[in-house]
């Protein structure tokens, strides 16, 4: 939802932090006093076009920042995108900011970090929905409609296994593509493939040899001064002479010594003992090292054969990987695209029969879903005209197009070939009429104003559990009604903030928000505030102020034009009324 919106220096405003709450907020207030311009305000940090004229007199940009908390399948939804873009922040609060300088120029930002427009409008689709002036309505977008109707019907399942079918015969119409290349060209990247295949293979080489080779030739090359390193060290320890007694005599002596110390003090024998192992100890040292250096060999032919082999091994990784475990994968995958190639007649069979497979499964999975959508779409359509009835617009209508094309190359259905997508065989669009003797005509073409609104919220209600925008804005919804249609009309957008418990899926939630001038309406508000316009410093600002209490019936009778005792007396029963219908709603 929408928790915080700050607003600076946007037409009249100068500066407007506002406080939302989940449910129902309403905004009312006189005529001209800003509330429409809160809306264009969020308008603009969606990604509406910028236009300098909004920034307020004498103020050098204009700034908007909403905080969203999203709900957790929103979170699910974004997360990849943001991920993507590396606007990754807080998990429990998203933040949009928009900025308009003088010159024209704008700035997008996403928690902190500086966004294209088309980003931004990307991520606050899935945010918000403005109605009554047809930006940002994802009702309006006709490839949403499918899905919509999907929801509503309870299709998703049935939506998703042809969708996984679509995605495994596009992958079989890829390796298709592959194998049908120009035969010039195969033939060339066979000729390559087994070259590269057959240069690997003929190197035979092991996961750990180049180590174990660049060990060698060190040892080889200095295979001189090892050798005189290790004389050295054998003569200290074994032989010696007669000025440098050998290490093992010395020590030979001090065993002696311990032992006949031992004699006189008994205590001494842990040491005599550790002497005697530290003795042997050094024998086996000894022996080691006579082994190892009989051992070195000084070969000038294995120096060469090692440098050589080590040169193959570093032509190879120039040519096919930084390691020799990626010369082998890359040789292993080179021999995997070989054997396609080689087998390519069998292979494209193979494919060919797969893919007929799958374009008469799409006829069947794809004609069940059509069947389904048609059913849904005639029960939509009363449910959507039902609502509009008691809208007052009783001679309204609603239907749902469902139209299928033909495509040479589309799914088998009843000895035709249709198109398709990863939805299904279908396209669907949602059509009205709003007035007597209209046709039946495509949602985004309705006019614009009360009217729309008034029709969107019929399809917010009927279809709020399969629409998953969160916040819901309306603007104009209460132009040329009365006070009892406003009382039915908030009582809608008050239901919207709780879905039906009967949803044939689980429900989100909605955060509504509603500018009016109808106390009815404003009744069912679960947050109210007052917009109101002053005069400061010769200056016209804008003010907004959470009201409840004495302050919000005040409020109301203002709008209901009864400022007097009788007046607040019917507030209050208006109000006692809706907590009544809350009540036995809930």
């Amino acid at each position: 939802m929408l928790a915080e919106l700050h607003i600076q220096n946007f037409a009249i405003i100068e500066d407007l932090h506002l406080v939302l709450g989940p449910g129902l907020n309403v905004l009312t207030g006189e005529t001209g006093a800003g509330k429409s311009i809160i809306i264009e305000s969020v308008s603009l940090l969606l990604g509406e076009r910028a236009d300098q004229e909004v920034i307020r007199a004498d103020a050098k940009r204009a700034q908007v920042e909403g905080v969203f908390i999203p709900e957790p399948h929103v979170t699910e939804a974004l997360a990849p995108l943001l991920t993507e873009h590396g606007l990754e922040g807080d998990n429990d609060v998203l933040i949009l900011a928009r900025e308009v300088r003088r010159g024209g120029r704008s700035v997008s930002r996403v928690n902190g970090r500086a966004v294209s427009s088309q980003l931004l409008r990307e991520i606050s689709e899935r945010l918000v929905d403005i109605h009554g002036q047809g930006r940002h309505l994802s009702l309006l977008r006709v490839r949403e409609h499918v899905s919509l109707i999907d929801r509503y019907a309870g299709l998703e399942g049935l939506q998703a296994e042809f969708a996984e079918q679509v995605r495994t015969l596009r992958r079989v119409r890829q390796e298709l593509a592959t194998l049908r290349q120009d035969e010039r060209e195969l033939a060339r990247r066979v000729d390559l493939l087994t070259f590269q295949v057959n240069e690997i293979n003929a190197a035979q080489l092991g996961e750990a040899e180049e180590g174990e080779l660049k060990a060698e030739r060190n040892r080889l090359a200095n295979a001189e001064q090892l050798t005189l390193l290790a004389d050295e060290v054998c003569r200290a320890l074994e032989e010696g002479g007669t000025e440098r007694p050998a290490a093992l005599d010395l020590l030979g002596q001090a065993v002696q010594q311990l032992d006949k110390l031992e004699r006189i003090d008994p205590t001494l024998q842990p040491l005599r003992q550790e002497t005697e192992s530290i003795a042997e100890a050094l024998q086996d040292l000894a022996r080691s090292l006579r082994t190892y250096r009989e051992g070195i060999e000084y070969s000038p032919q294995r120096l060469g054969q090692v440098e050589e082999r080590l040169g193959l091994i570093y032509s190879l990784k120039r040519k096919y990987g930084d390691s020799i475990g990626e010369i082998l994968a890359f040789g292993a995958a080179a021999q995997h695209e070989l054997d396609s190639i080689i087998h390519a007649e069998e292979r494209i069979e193979e494919l060919e029969a797969e893919e007929e497979r799958l374009l008469r499964s799409f006829g069947e999975l794809g004609t069940e879903l059509s069947s389904r959508r048609q059913e849904t779409a005639e029960r939509l359509a009363a449910a959507v005209e039902m609502e509009l009835a008691e809208l007052r617009m009783a001679r309204a209508r609603f239907g749902v197009a469902i139209t299928q094309v033909d495509d040479p190359a589309g799914a088998y259905v009843d000895g035709r070939r249709l198109a398709f997508d990863a939805t299904g065989l279908d396209r669907v669009e949602f059509l009205v009429s709003a007035n007597p003797g209209e046709p039946l005509r495509p949602l985004v073409k309705v006019a614009s104003g009360g009217e729309t609104s008034r029709l969107m919220l019929a399809l917010k209600a009927v279809l709020s559990h399969a629409d998953a925008t969160p916040t819901l804005i309306f603007d104009e919804i209460d132009a040329g009604i009365g006070g009892r249609v406003g009382a039915t009309v908030g009582k809608k957008l008050w239901r919207l903030t709780a879905p039906p418990t009967d949803a044939p899926s689980p429900s989100p939630s909605h955060q509504v928000l509603c500018v009016t001038h109808l106390p009815q309406l404003a009744a069912y508000g679960d947050t109210h505030i007052e917009v109101n316009k002053r005069i400061v410093g010769e200056r016209t600002i804008t003010t907004a102020e959470l009201i409840e209490g004495k302050p919000r019936l005040r409020e109301l009778a203002q709008m209901l034009g009864a400022e007097t005792k009788a007046g607040r007396q019917s507030v209050q029963e208006m109000l006692a009324e809706v907590a009544e219908t809350k009540q036995s709603t809930e």
